[in-house]
């Protein structure tokens, strides 16, 4: 199958959760043997107007991320590349509209993988990008109801989760350095304050924490874990490979969710996986909830006090290291539902 992805912006150019998500889908299509392409704009150096990288072949369709220039230029850049089904990521909204253009004519499906609007992105646009495709891809029930209500029909979202690798889970060792864990990227959404305010509640029990992450709010959490006098027992880690990070979470016992945004918690799928209890934080934009709700080794709150008291009751839950519910998040059963979605459409369009 030759799938074509289109995103103005590459992970290689600007690193965020939806551009994260399309390089790990793209590479591990190409893993399989699926001839990809991913139009974007140029990211690599020199004048070359296509690179190759983890069997992924990157084309510019412009030099600068302009998005008029970018929507401009990509039904043309989908005409070359010839693609069975485009991959398209829902912001720019533009993008969406210029890949439909060129799938009438090549009489292709388009599917958009929809993770988040972006500052830029007019509800006009997002409008005409969710009812342009042939089926939107959403991580989770939160963005699926976003997507409805910028017009798309139930049955044509389906949520498609993000992806972890179990079996890294199955097999990594056991560091116990860490009783709790919270991991995110620690940007203007992260509120790991609420996670040391917990934290802080309980300074007359016996614990140790980590916070795993890096970004521009790390110097901010630091002081504040300084002036809460817990910082002697609270290691920022920065950020982590996988390899590192598992066996962290495989012997900590709780990983506390508390980000006010965020489309698919994918550090808490993580603790999940390892075993952890998760103990999650409700915020209005953000789906954590969805992973833990009806769940034994869950719990939801809605104060840093709250979280403090959980953290006290899961100390009468067992301590695992693998929690073989969350096997069905891996990456390679997540991409059977990416492939299947993009069989079905190609079919309702007579090429497969």
């Amino acid at each position: 199958m030759r799938v074509a992805f289109v995103s103005l912006y590459p992970d290689q150019r600007r690193s965020d959760g939806a551009t994260r998500r399309a390089r790990r889908v793209a590479e591990r299509l190409a893993a399989r043997g699926h001839d990809v392409v991913f139009l974007c704009a140029q990211w690599w150096e020199g004048p070359l107007d296509a690179f190759e990288q983890h069997d992924v072949q990157y084309v510019a369709v412009t030099e600068t991320p302009s998005a008029r220039a970018f929507a401009s230029k990509l039904p043309f850049a989908l005409r070359r590349a010839d693609p069975d089904v485009i991959h398209a990521a829902n912001s720019p909204p533009s993008q969406v509209a210029a890949a439909r253009t060129a799938a009438r004519v090549l009489r292709v499906p388009v599917v958009v993988d929809w993770w988040a609007r972006r500052d830029d992105d007019t509800e006009r646009m997002c409008r005409r990008a969710a009812k342009s495709a042939s089926r939107v891809l959403a991580p989770s029930r939160l963005v699926k109801t976003d997507v409805r209500e910028y017009g798309a029909t139930a049955d044509d979202v389906e949520i498609v989760p993000e992806s972890i690798d179990f079996d890294l889970v199955r097999d990594a060792e056991v560091d116990t350095r860490a009783d709790l864990v919270y991991a995110r990227r620690l940007d203007e959404h992260a509120n790991v304050e609420s996670f040391l305010l917990a934290l802080a509640e309980l300074r007359d029990r016996d614990w140790r924490a980590v916070v795993v992450g890096d970004g521009p709010e790390r110097g901010t959490a630091e002081e504040t874990a300084a002036e809460l006098r817990i910082d002697d027992r609270v290691s920022f880690l920065g950020a982590l490979d996988p390899e590192e990070f598992v066996p962290i979470l495989k012997g900590a016992h709780v990983f506390a969710q508390t980000a006010t945004v965020d489309p698919f918690p994918r550090g808490l799928l993580w603790g999940l996986a390892c075993g952890c209890v998760g103990i999650v934080e409700y915020q209005a934009r953000s789906s954590a909830h969805e992973l833990v709700e009806s769940r034994e080794r869950g719990a939801l709150v809605t104060s840093p006090q709250e979280l403090a008291d959980e953290v006290v009751a899961a100390a009468g839950q067992d301590r695992r290291t693998v929690n073989e519910a969350f096997a069905r998040y891996d990456h390679e059963t997540v991409l059977d539902g990416y492939e299947s979605v993009y069989e079905d459409e190609i079919d309702d369009y007579g090429f497969f």
